[in-house]
């Protein structure tokens, strides 16, 4: 396949709709919302689950884009993103809390992900960790403060399969689920997605710059230890903290 194509073959972009910054997020119905955060929005183009506007930071176009669900879709996104000029990505994403303290509504930076899901070995061995810039990481937890928003830095569970993490004891390979979903708790796992490794294993293979900010929909360990443990759908802090994080960076 040639890739040097004027058109991007699965996000659609064309080189010259690029941008050097980028906002990624799994659902294309968060797209346009995040986008009007930015000034003069526009919508971009639309193929599959990718969907794109655009707006300005800052005086510095922005590009927001949807990736999916799960590894796979995340790295096309990030590879066709990057040919078309991002250096840098901050991924606005939910996550189900794992560690007592992080409640429904609270905002988690992934400072790390454990390499649970099987695109990022297809770019890096597992042996090299996936890890967000540090830069990113620090304009993120910044912006979350600064907003009052209630937050967590830390290693984040990335997953390839949904319901192996809702339903294991249905899963013919229940003892290594469970097992080691009890190492990952133990570790002091913050929270579960199935994106932040892939991003950051990527990023780091194309030498750009990533970060990622996770809205907590609830938490099932607090489900289990009879916890209060409220659920909360509304993505906006997490856009927020990223806009604002973005817009730190670009005046850095």
């Amino acid at each position: 396949m040639n890739f040097n194509e004027d058109r991007m073959y699965h996000i659609g972009l064309k080189p010259s709709h690029g941008a050097e910054y980028a906002v990624i997020t799994g659902d294309s119905g968060r797209v346009e919302s995040i986008a009007r955060l930015l000034d003069d929005p526009m919508f971009v183009q639309s193929n599959r689950e990718y969907t794109t506007w655009a707006g300005k930071l800052s005086g510095q176009r922005v590009l927001v884009t949807s990736h999916g669900i799960g590894g796979p879709s995340t790295a096309i996104c990030v590879e066709e993103l990057s040919r078309c000029g991002v250096k840098t990505l901050i991924r606005v994403g939910t996550c189900g809390g794992m560690a007592l303290q992080v409640c429904g509504g609270d905002v988690v930076i992934a400072t790390g992900a454990i390499r649970a899901e099987g695109t990022s070995r297809e770019y890096l061995p597992v042996e090299f960790p996936a890890v967000a810039d540090l830069e990113v990481c620090n304009a993120l937890v910044n912006a979350a403060k600064n907003a009052g928003y209630t937050v967590h830095a830390g290693v984040v569970h990335c997953k390839d399969s949904f319901y192996g993490q809702h339903s294991p004891e249905a899963s013919p390979v229940s003892y290594d689920l469970q097992n080691k979903w009890q190492s990952w708790l133990r570790g002091g796992c913050l929270a579960s997605e199935m994106e932040s490794a892939t991003l950051y294993t990527v990023a780091a293979s194309l030498g750009l710059r990533a970060g990622c900010v996770l809205h907590v929909v609830w938490n099932q360990e607090r489900e289990k230890a009879g916890l209060c443990n409220l659920t909360s759908e509304s993505t906006e802090s997490a856009a927020k903290t990223a806009i604002n994080a973005l817009k730190a960076l670009i005046l850095s």
